[in-house]
């Protein structure tokens, strides 16, 4: 069939129709720029299964792959923030968190259950990147810490997964007094000689990697996620020095100590499953 016609008026373009594609079908990979159905990434736990390249997933997919049965109680669900400072830039801090809220999905930013993996329950804490950036506040440090005190109280292991932009700025130094909240809690768990499993995720900065985020027993982080204080825009401006490649990833962070292993999402529950038995004696 031609792709052209001649007419009275000249050439004109063929009459045969394009196929749209939907949007939103393929996706482009950053790590291998292979083009992907996004279902096929969806299926494989946001991991692209050509080059292993972790994408960000949701917060209840993660819980589901997980915990036994993707199955979980939660706690202290109705908690949110309140404006207790009448914060304002441009816009009040209240409007931030109701327009968050009104999308649906968690009302802070954690999520905070009891679940078993492999079997063994476990108390979890897992933040919500797509609430304000998963920054901590007040109900951050105080929905973590209740699971800790749940950890202490039934005898069982905690894990925290972290996805966080830091503190919170619209609480000010409220927010900052969570990391020593979070921390003396967990010296409490120490004590009592019960594991606590960190899991650090893309991104975990500011005040979370600086107090909770790395003080587990065992630090676990997944490929290539960013963990630091501050961005390495900032460290070069305060140092004048150009940082090395791959600073503030897991890889670099392995290499100099600041992470015990760096494990797959694809092989996170039975990794925490072997993990958790050892540390229970299960």
């Amino acid at each position: 069939m031609s792709w052209f016609k001649r007419d009275k008026t000249g050439i004109e373009k063929s009459s045969t129709k394009h196929v749209k594609v939907p949007e939103g079908l393929w996706t482009k990979c950053p790590g291998c720029s292979e083009s992907l159905l996004t279902k096929e990434i969806e299926d494989n736990l946001q991991v692209c299964p050509k080059c292993g390249h972790h994408f960000r997933i949701a917060t209840r997919k993660r819980l589901q792959a997980l915990l036994d049965n993707g199955s979980w109680q939660e706690f202290d669900a109705e908690m949110t923030s309140i404006d207790f400072l009448n914060f304002k830039d441009t816009k009040s801090y209240q409007e931030r968190i109701n327009a968050t809220v009104a999308k649906g999905g968690s009302r802070d930013a954690v999520i905070c259950v009891e679940g078993s993996i492999e079997g063994i329950a476990t108390q979890v804490a897992i933040f919500d990147f797509a609430f304000m950036g998963g920054s901590m506040g007040s109900v951050v440090g105080e929905k973590i810490t209740r699971s800790i005190e749940r950890g202490l109280e039934k005898k069982q292991p905690v894990i925290v997964i972290s996805a966080s932009g830091g503190a919170r700025m619209q609480e000010s130094i409220l927010s900052l007094m969570q990391m020593a909240k979070t921390s003396a809690a967990l010296a409490k768990l120490k004590a009592a000689g019960l594991p606590f499993i960190s899991i650090l995720t893309d991104p975990t900065t500011g005040g979370v990697t600086a107090s909770f985020a790395m003080l587990g027993d065992l630090n676990i982080a997944e490929p290539k996620a960013l963990i630091g204080f501050a961005g390495p825009r900032v460290i070069e401006q305060t140092i004048r020095q150009k940082l090395p490649a791959g600073f503030q990833r897991s890889e670099y962070l392995l290499d100099h100590g600041m992470v015990d292993m760096i494990v797959s999402r694809l092989e996170m529950r039975s990794t925490l499953g072997q993990i958790l038995a050892m540390l229970t004696k299960q």
